[in-house]
């Protein structure tokens, strides 16, 4: 599938303005004999970008109901990989036709991954990319569609930079270090400080969750008490990060970024909490994917004929 496909859905459901433009597969119900049954299996739903990601693929469903079945799961916290494999197991049991997966690792979900493949089923990865080594080592082709996470990252830090000088120490609370998103994010972050002659005096994981990055901040802010601003791979653990912040008394001294405009950050952003975020339009994440594999479907392809990359926008979000 062509990376113009995802742009008309972009432009259409956010507003965007994208030179491409494309057309969403059509599966008239009068001639299909088969309808698809697509299994989405995500992160924790307890934050709540996977939760805004659920509700956009299900209101998508829901207008698309004569074209594809809709099963969704997510798992209870970020790191219950051994949960996911499970829901991925029978996913492969209940024969879905296509699974979408958000993996919370990695690595670790790749051979079950491989099983689901080997039983015929179009496999579609977003938010957090499979490993690319593990991935060549199980000679599989698996498509990631989502934003370019580093470049984000980057764009995020380099606003940061702006409102330091050099020489300011900072420190970056990244997610599960095993997660090629967080990997990429946390690089970008690095670069972008880097570029701007900032010293980053702390990398350590919050676990992409709140009150493990309320710990990490606390920690960071105690041990580096001229921290000019701590970096957070993603909402949750900002949240976490502003907490720290003012349990410290240090309101206003210390910055904090984050990365994924969930609802609960915009009144940090409107007040100065929190200094800056990237929008990845999580209602339409799943979406993407889920076009990704019903024109893979539709068009009868193969998982090793599938595009390898489909990359989709992310917004730099700042007080307005």
């Amino acid at each position: 599938m062509k990376n113009k496909m995802f742009y008309r859905v972009i432009g259409a459901t956010v507003g965007l303005a994208l030179s491409a433009t494309f057309t969403v597969p059509a599966f008239a119900a009068d001639t299909q004999t088969h309808k698809p049954k697509v299994a989405l299996v995500m992160k924790s739903l307890a934050n709540e970008f996977f939760l805004t990601m659920e509700t956009g693929a299900k209101e998508y469903q829901k207008k698309n109901a004569d074209k594809f079945d809709l099963i969704s799961n997510g798992i209870k916290n970020e790191t219950d990989t051994a949960n996911q494999i499970q829901i991925v197991e029978q996913m492969i049991v209940s024969k879905a036709d296509a699974i979408i997966i958000a993996p919370s690792d990695s690595k670790a979900l790749v051979p079950v991954i491989k099983k689901a493949i080997d039983a015929g089923i179009i496999v579609i990865n977003i938010d957090n990319k499979f490993d690319d080594s593990v991935l060549k080592d199980k000679n599989l082709n698996i498509p990631f569609v989502g934003p370019d996470n580093q470049k984000g990252a980057k764009e995020i830090g380099d606003y940061l930079a702006k409102h330091l000088k050099a020489g300011d120490q900072v420190g970056i609370i990244e997610g599960i270090p095993t997660s090629s998103n967080s990997q990429q994010r946390t690089l970008g972050f690095q670069n972008a400080m880097a570029q701007g002659g900032m010293k980053v005096v702390s990398v350590q994981s919050g676990q992409w969750e709140i009150n493990n990055a309320n710990a990490v901040a606390a920690a960071m802010l105690s041990e580096y008490p001229d921290i000019k601003a701590l970096l957070a791979d993603n909402d949750n653990m900002a949240l976490g990060a502003v907490s720290a912040i003012r349990s410290a008394g240090k309101k206003g001294q210390v910055l904090v970024v984050g990365y994924d405009n969930i609802e609960a950050i915009k009144p940090m952003l409107n007040d100065g909490r929190v200094l800056a975020t990237a929008d990845q339009f999580a209602s339409q994440q799943a979406v993407f994917g889920i076009d990704a594999a019903l024109d893979a479907l539709k068009n009868g392809k193969k998982q090793s004929e599938l595009s390898s990359n489909v990359e989709t926008p992310i917004k730099l979000i700042v007080k307005q």
